[in-house]
């Protein structure tokens, strides 16, 4: 159930011999549309430094499944079919890009040749009496065996929807409340000055739980985005996040001479006029600071606020929260409730950063429950 990354993976690894009549069942006209615009339709596949670290869940869990199908298992996967990705750190360290998203969704259609393929077709309801019987939008199917691979509730004009949780629940599993992450943040009235930087960009360091993320933050209408802020959407629920807008730089050593505060700094001069504004000091030679001006300036290091909320599932790359992962089988991904059912990819509760490493523990998970099924 789902022709996305988690899904296509599963049923190009499953033993033809063994499994005659396999079927993929999806809502969009065609296979792999998220894998489509990804990482910008370069779709990031993996991460050269992924590890548990970079996931929010179950980490001993992650990392079983990372052990079990590692990047470099993906990687010697992609290549054998045709696929070569390489590593481009523009936007996150260590990030594998392929030369376009459709070369993999290219690859999964040659390898899934002899699947057959519901497409434009959504799952209404599931019931399971011996067997399963799954209610569509066009017909019936019944099923020996069922991978539930739905995805989360981003992407809604993908074609994404809540079907996923619908059935765990249904066969009593726990859902872990669902929240929309890889997003951008919307500000209080006391940030409404990022407003007005909207369109650039500035690397900067980003303290959430614990956790500290370097990379680009950017400025929008609507708050502040970029690939920083996104991964640092992964670890926030609410309260507040701290923001170094002068990584790796001694900012007292900067502070130094006649040079006005904007020059010295070597900030974007945009961002420094609105960040003067927003701390009620004007732009003076360095020189002439006084003690209690300088503290205030100390503020660009630890800039400490409240985001207001995020910009919600429509602009999330993917889902936080969702099917308990204590209750499928670790090694196999079957339900501990339902024999026969088993839950793959982005509708558990294990989301990774941005960067490559979502797509790194859904192929890894749908590899080990193929594994399984074989």
């Amino acid at each position: 159930m789902g022709a996305g990354a988690s899904g296509l993976m599963l049923a190009s690894n499953l033993d033809r011999k063994k499994y005659k009549n396999i079927c993929l069942i999806d809502t969009n006209s065609k296979i792999g549309q998220k894998i489509k615009v990804s990482g910008g339709a370069k779709c990031n596949i993996t991460n050269e430094f992924v590890s548990q670290n970079n996931y929010l869940g179950d980490r001993d869990f992650a990392k079983e499944i990372l052990n079990n199908f590692s990047k470099d298992d993906l990687l010697k996967f992609l290549n054998k079919n045709g696929v070569f990705p390489k590593i481009n750190p523009k936007i996150v360290k260590g990030t594998y890009f392929c030369n376009s998203s459709q070369d993999v969704i290219d690859m999964f259609s040659l390898l899934t040749t002899h699947v057959k393929k519901f497409l434009d077709t959504k799952v209404l309801d599931i019931s399971y009496k011996d067997f399963f019987t799954i209610i569509t939008n066009k017909t019936s199917i019944e099923a020996k065996k069922v991978v539930v691979a739905s995805g989360g509730l981003s992407y809604t004009t993908l074609g994404a929807s809540s079907i996923a949780f619908d059935i765990a629940k249904k066969f009593n599993h726990t859902v872990i409340r669902t929240e929309p992450a890889l997003v951008g943040f919307t500000v209080q009235k006391e940030q409404f000055w990022f407003k007005e930087l909207s369109g650039l960009s500035i690397p900067v360091n980003i303290f959430v739980e614990n956790k500290k993320i370097e990379g680009n933050l950017l400025f929008a209408h609507k708050g502040f985005s970029g690939p920083a802020v996104l991964s640092a959407s992964l670890y926030w629920t609410k309260g507040k996040i701290k923001i170094d807008f002068l990584p790796n730089k001694n900012l007292e050593k900067l502070l130094i001479g006649n040079k006005n505060i904007s020059t010295a700094l070597n900030l974007p001069k945009r961002f420094m006029i609105e960040f003067l504004k927003s701390i009620e000091l004007e732009d003076k030679a360095c020189s002439k600071l006084t003690s209690h001006e300088l503290e205030k300036l100390k503020i660009l290091k630890n800039y400490e606020f409240s985001p207001a909320g995020n910009f919600g599932f429509t602009k999330a790359e993917v889902t936080k929260g969702g099917i308990s992962t204590d209750e499928i089988n670790h090694n196999t991904f079957e339900s501990l409730n339902q024999r026969d059912l088993y839950f793959i990819g982005e509708c558990l509760d294990l989301t990774g950063e941005l960067g490559g490493f979502n797509f790194q523990i859904v192929f890894a998970q749908a590899f080990m429950c193929s594994k399984n099924l074989n």
